[in-house]
């Protein structure tokens, strides 16, 4: 069939065959791929935005041009650009081409570190800050282990004169310098900050099984820097999280000895429906080796994923208040999962949704929105 397009999975399924398998079989095979590498994502960037390739053509005066004009990268607002030795940060959008292939321009905040000389590729991103607390932000910070239930997890702990504590625990595909975009706010209400790494993560102990659990499985992790948290003096503990770090801290609020020193939630992009997200997930690419599943083979991934039976236990609603910001162009956690599970709380949920919000990039949508919603939520907690 001439013009028909093979992607790499589908060329992965028709090897298997030639291998002997039947189609059945190699459907099954592919399928258990997918699944495993939509609940253990490589830490290449928030899952959200790993397909966005693009090339610098040109970096002076403070601008950036790009190239192809992508509709991920006509985003507004502020977003990162990473690749192989650099980092930069990219604003708002001052001009884009429409034609195919065509060029954007938007203006250079800082350069991080690295070049952005001309042919560099670079993949958009939400994460603006990177390093450490104090190379990124010039925040004093510790570097600090708690005591998880698989070894020793690492992680930061930043100094604050208040007795609540937050917790911060980052998403899919991300490492603990997703918090540092919340830090800045979080540090300026003098608020201690814990951003533990937990199993699966560099320096962390690996997953018994080698996959993650949509934060259903890794819980415990964050149950442990809860512990942490209250030992050196916490009276209350804030537990914030990006898409299943949401779901841990969910699962932490309803299941820990210690929920209640619990005194709020804060969920961005929390993943609630899982089977979207593994469904999503398998048909991304990402770093080289990792194949995207074609679409008939999604809906197997998802069937193959429930074979684990903790993804079907559902996520409990918390006693303490909770804020929702969710994302209405998140194709990993939908919308309406959000909407219903919020319906379920009542008062206690809040749910903020943001137009242009794609997953775990809710503050680079509308940072002084995000930063005000998130202000005035923290500030009764306090």
């Amino acid at each position: 069939m001439t013009g028909m397009r093979i992607t790499p999975a589908a060329a992965a399924v028709t090897s298997l065959l030639a291998a002997g398998l039947g189609a059945g079989a190699a459907a099954v095979a592919a399928a258990r791929y997918g699944s495993r590498a939509a609940l253990r994502p490589a830490p290449d960037g928030p899952v959200g935005f790993g397909g966005t390739r693009l090339r610098v053509v040109a970096a002076a005066g403070g601008r950036v041009t790009l190239a192809p004009a992508s509709a991920p990268a006509l985003l507004p607002e502020t977003y990162g650009l990473a690749g192989d030795g650099v980092h930069a940060v990219a604003g708002p959008l001052l001009r884009s081409e429409s034609r195919p292939g065509g060029q954007l321009v938007r203006t250079l905040e800082r350069v991080t570190y690295g070049s952005l000389d001309a042919g560099t590729r670079v993949r958009l991103t939400p994460k603006v800050y990177a390093g450490t607390p104090r190379s990124a932000l010039g925040i004093a910070y510790e570097d600090v282990a708690v005591d998880g239930p698989l070894g020793p997890l690492p992680a930061w702990y930043v100094p604050g004169a208040r007795g609540t504590w937050v917790i911060a625990v980052h998403g899919l595909g991300d490492t603990r310098e997703q918090a540092l975009t919340a830090l800045p706010l979080l540090h300026g209400l003098d608020l201690p900050v814990l951003a533990p790494a937990y199993r699966g993560d560099p320096g962390a102990p690996p997953p018994p099984d080698g996959r993650g659990g949509l934060g259903r499985t890794e819980w415990p992790d964050l149950d442990a820097a809860l512990r942490w948290a209250l030992r050196p003096g916490a009276r209350r503990v804030v537990l914030y999280g990006w898409s299943a770090g949401a779901a841990m801290a969910l699962a932490t609020a309803v299941a820990s000895a210690a929920a209640n020193s619990v005194a709020g939630l804060v969920l961005d992009s929390p993943v609630l429906d899982w089977r979207a997200a593994v469904r999503a997930l398998a048909g991304r690419s990402g770093p080289p080796g990792r194949l995207a599943l074609p679409d008939p083979l999604r809906g197997l991934a998802v069937l193959a994923a429930g074979e684990f039976g903790e993804l079907a236990t559902p996520l409990a609603v918390p006693d303490a208040p909770t804020l929702i910001l969710q994302g209405r162009a998140d194709d990993v956690a939908p919308l309406a999962a959000a909407r219903a599970f919020a319906a379920r709380g009542g008062d206690r949920l809040l749910l903020r949704e943001v137009p242009d919000g794609r997953h775990a990039a809710l503050w680079n949508a509308t940072p002084h929105a995000y930063e005000d919603t998130l202000r005035r939520f923290l500030t009764p907690l306090l």
